[in-house]
């Protein structure tokens, strides 16, 4: 794999540059307008241009300890190529698609190829929403908080979330549930959020889902050890899932763990709620796909907040924080909400980041 940049500078290669970017985003804002047509057509030049850096950029990084499991599927990889048989423990099509790569290509192209399923799903979801807008929430998604350790670490994670909101964006019926009855073979914890989606499909009440989130805060405070024990038994955890909800050995693991109620990320993942509740309950803002991805995400949040304490806490929120961006942003792509849209497009973009590049990388 290439080595243009050094590995130990890589993410600070990558978040300054989403900084130089997101600062240039922010100063537009102020002097076009934001149906204007040259805009729209500069923003999607540069949506596209920007969607092949990060591909090549994330895809054909150096295989190194920096990015955590993408040692371990390297290792797995090396083992396919020296002739160890098809492991059939772990979820069929991403194994499949790794034996695959072994067999016949080779871990440049298998790690380019991941970062493609988890970055294109992504571009051409927000094209299918937002047509000639759809780079401002392909941006969101990008500078989102966890983005960067979803392509480079927890990869196969990364995938079927991606992956997943592409699948809601479908108009079939078929090709929607499709995809996401296949995603549940790339990554099992998705089935946490196929589920939810299944529901809000039939259950559509935000105002219910808000409130539930909100009584989850005190639950959790009181009956938090409980709640993960109902958890471990209730059938879903696999061994992995286990040992976060039980806790690891830390030095085996190689980091030092945050553990307990994390005030920080739910501080974090009330902005998806505050979001979720202005434009539906406040500007009653009505569009069926919205309210559907508002829901999941408070659903997928409130799960999460009632096992909150545990190790690893912010891979549970990631099975609602990688709808945030969404949450936020789709109903000023949309509707006329506010008089100088895109100024506020542009402030909550760089609000946003701001939060990415503290926590996801200056505080680390």
């Amino acid at each position: 794999m290439h080595t243009l940049f050094p590995v130990a500078n890589y993410s600070l290669i990558y978040y300054n540059l989403l900084l130089v970017t997101t600062i240039f985003i922010f100063i537009g804002s102020f002097t076009t307008s934001l149906e204007s047509p040259i805009n729209l057509k500069r923003k999607n030049y540069i949506g596209f241009i920007f969607f092949i850096i990060i591909l090549f950029y994330i895809g054909l990084r150096p295989i190194n300890f920096r990015f955590g499991d993408m040692v371990i599927y390297n290792i797995e990889f090396e083992n396919y190529i020296k002739g160890a048989s098809f492991d059939t423990k772990k979820e069929f099509l991403f194994e499949s698609f790794k034996y695959f790569f072994a067999k016949n290509l080779n871990a440049t192209s298998f790690f380019f190829v991941c970062a493609l399923l988890y970055i294109a799903p992504l571009y051409f979801a927000t094209k299918k929403l937002f047509v000639d807008y759809s780079f401002y929430a392909f941006y969101l998604l990008v500078i989102s908080f966890s983005f960067w350790a979803y392509a480079t670490n927890g990869i196969r994670n990364g995938i079927a979330t991606s992956l997943f909101i592409f699948a809601i964006t479908r108009d079939s019926r078929m090709v929607k549930w499709t995809l996401l009855l296949a995603i549940l073979f790339i990554h099992k914890s998705i089935f946490i959020n196929v589920i939810i989606y299944l529901i809000v499909t039939k259950f559509n009440y935000t105002k219910t889902y808000l409130l539930l989130w909100f009584i989850c805060i005190p639950l959790s405070l009181v009956l938090g050890n409980y709640l993960e024990q109902f958890f471990l038994g209730f059938g879903f955890a696999d061994e992995k899932l286990k040992l976060y909800l039980e806790g690891v050995n830390q030095v085996q693991e190689g980091v030092t763990l945050v553990i307990g109620f994390r005030w920080d990320f739910l501080l974090y993942s009330s902005i998806g709620v505050f979001a979720s509740w202005y434009f539906i309950v406040v500007k009653k803002f009505e569009d069926k796909t919205y309210s559907l991805i508002c829901n999941t995400y408070l659903i997928s949040n409130a799960i999460w907040i009632l096992v909150i304490r545990v190790s690893y806490s912010n891979r549970f929120a990631y099975m609602s924080w990688f709808l945030m961006a969404l949450v936020i942003i789709y109903p000023m792509l949309k509707s006329k909400i506010f008089d100088n849209q895109h100024v506020v497009i542009g402030s909550i973009t760089i609000l946003y980041f701001t939060f990415t590049y503290l926590f996801d990388f200056i505080l680390i």
